[in-house]
């Protein structure tokens, strides 16, 4: 018999998962997203979700609910959420007679549209695993990707088919967007398939979401369907999405910012408007043209959403985008600067998610935090333990600068090449250093593997960075750590300047001295026309020190 202690130990934690689960069901209440369902209907909903789980049922459940809304407009127009269930279901009928079975890889190289959703949606109703590639990946790295990760089945848009060259899957290679009609398309598989819901599949699928390769190959990130309400609720909690959004999804559906808020939408049956190629001009079109009440980005989509704005107000445009009520950011560090011209332009409206592929979600700042501190990255969503650590795993007291670890229902489970992040007692490092203040709002204070040693001092890149992007003649600017003889190592500055602004080297470098220590200002500054990124907005570092 286990030791009484354990017992209680036991029931308390089930007590808490239970509290838990409660407080994320109110939540999907609360949004719309669950709610009083007449019998037949709610049988319908059971028998959709019971068949396909939350990946695969999610269509079926939207088209039930809002089967008449329409659910996607993308660049070739509109579909209800009725047409999306029965494309999926044709496609993934379509799949099953070729033979994908259960368990089998379907790889995605697809930009944002129609086609990313039925395939993803489709191969989820056959429990496949589902790969989504990056379409910023050069060939070799998409070849090589595809191939490790197990690739049975191929679906891509046409401008992909040149670095996909040797990639023969079994199942075929199957073209999501084209300009020219054929039998190797989706379209075509589903004009020749019929639309009865295709059997329940051996298991449930799978999802690996590749992480961004800022510092080498890129790893794949594999997660089962969750098996708690916590993956919405938790956010949900945070930030006010409701059902029946027009959302504005500009992120990549690949990343897993993109990924979630698509799902998220169909859940909600909220309209998502799509876009193969982000262009902040047709963005602040499309958010008054449609009434668009959410908007998803990550920072460098924002900053030139802004910029256009800016322009707009220059030249006297007057333009409605009063329903806009969330602008939700993720994928790179917002910043204060970024998040005060938002909050200035369109209203206390903006919510930072902090996470990654690995940890998923760990807080979130909303509007109210944003405002008290501008840098902040925001309070624990509930679901998740976030913990700042020392170097012997043990906490540190708040306001103290420790490494990150979060712990949830929701993060991977290892690399799908071997490996994983570094664990302790169950939580994962995220990869950064920060810091709590009394509030309980979390900092991030840099990346750990960027900190430099200067002058016997830590200096972390995100604080000259971070202090730089708030220049009113800078537009935005990185930092890399390089040898020097006289403090040991530095930083080497790269900026890159407003339209018009002007500003030389020795002026950078005595403004940061003037705010900062003398140690943390930049050994040299090299100005540029733009930084390089990921298609997510992360500056690729590796190209900047090589």
């Amino acid at each position: 018999m286990p030791p009484r202690n354990a017992i209680v130990s036991d029931a308390a934690r089930l007590a808490a998962r239970l509290g838990d689960e409660a407080y994320f069901a109110a939540q999907c209440w609360r949004s719309g997203l669950l709610g009083p369902e007449p019998p037949r209907r709610l049988a319908r909903l059971a028998l959709a979700f019971a068949r396909f789980g939350m990946l695969g049922g999610a269509i079926g459940m939207a088209a039930v609910r809002h089967g008449d809304r329409v659910g996607v407009i993308d660049d070739r127009g509109e579909l209800t959420y009725r047409q999306l269930e029965e494309r999926t279901n044709a496609l993934a009928n379509a799949w099953r007679e070729r033979g994908l079975q259960a368990g089998e890889g379907v790889t995605i190289l697809a930009r944002n549209h129609r086609g990313f959703l039925e395939a993803v949606l489709a191969a989820a109703k056959c429990g496949a695993r589902i790969v989504l590639l990056n379409t910023s990946f050069a060939g070799p790295q998409i070849r090589e990707v595809a191939g490790r990760e197990g690739t049975d089945l191929l679906v891509y848009d046409d401008e992909y088919a040149e670095m996909l060259e040797g990639v023969q899957p079994s199942r075929g290679r199957w073209r999501a967007w084209s300009e020219q009609p054929g039998p190797d398309t989706l379209d075509a598989l589903i004009a020749g398939s019929h639309t009865k819901t295709p059997p329940k599949p051996a298991h449930g699928p799978r999802v690996t979401i590749l992480t961004s390769g800022t510092t080498g190959t890129p790893k794949g990130a594999p997660r089962p369907e969750p098996k708690s309400l916590s993956i919405v609720g938790g956010p949900l909690g945070k930030v006010p999405f409701r059902a029946r959004e027009v959302t504005e999804l500009c992120a990549p559906m690949f990343h897993a910012l993109g990924f979630a808020h698509a799902l998220i939408g169909i859940a909600l049956g909220s309209t998502l408007v799509l876009r193969r190629r982000f262009d902040p001009e047709a963005t602040l079109a499309s958010m008054e043209r449609h009434g668009v009440t959410a908007m998803i980005v990550v920072p460098v989509m924002l900053q030139r959403i802004l910029a256009s704005f800016d322009r707009q107000a220059a030249a006297g445009e007057r333009h409605d985008y009063s329903s806009l009520r969330i602008i939700f950011v993720s994928g790179s560090a917002l910043g204060p600067d970024l998040a005060r011209r938002a909050m200035e332009d369109f209203g206390p409206v903006v919510y930072n998610l902090y996470g990654s592929t690995e940890i998923a979600y760990a807080t979130i700042a909303t509007p109210d935090d944003l405002q008290a501190e501008l840098g902040c990255a925001g309070k624990i969503v509930r679901g998740s333990v976030v913990k700042i650590l020392d170097e012997r795993g043990e906490e540190v007291p708040v306001g103290t600068t420790g490494r990150v670890f979060v712990g949830n229902l929701v993060q991977f489970e290892g690399y799908t090449g071997g490996g994983g992040k570094e664990e302790v007692g169950g939580l994962l490092s995220s990869g950064d250093v920060g810091h709590f203040d009394q509030q309980g709002r979390l900092f991030i204070d840099g990346r750990d593997d960027e900190m430099i040693l200067s002058g016997g001092e830590n200096v972390f890149p995100a604080e000259v960075e971070e202090l730089l992007a708030g220049h009113e003649a800078i537009d935005e600017a990185a930092a890399v750590g390089v040898q020097d003889e006289q403090f040991g190592q530095r930083l080497k500055a790269f900026v890159v300047l407003r339209d018009g602004a002007s500003l030389g080297e020795q002026e950078i470098k005595d403004y940061v001295r003037a705010k900062l220590a003398p140690y943390k200002a930049p050994r040299e500054v090299v100005f540029l026309q733009e930084l390089p990124r990921t298609s997510t907005g992360k500056v690729l570092k590796r190209e900047l020190a090589g």
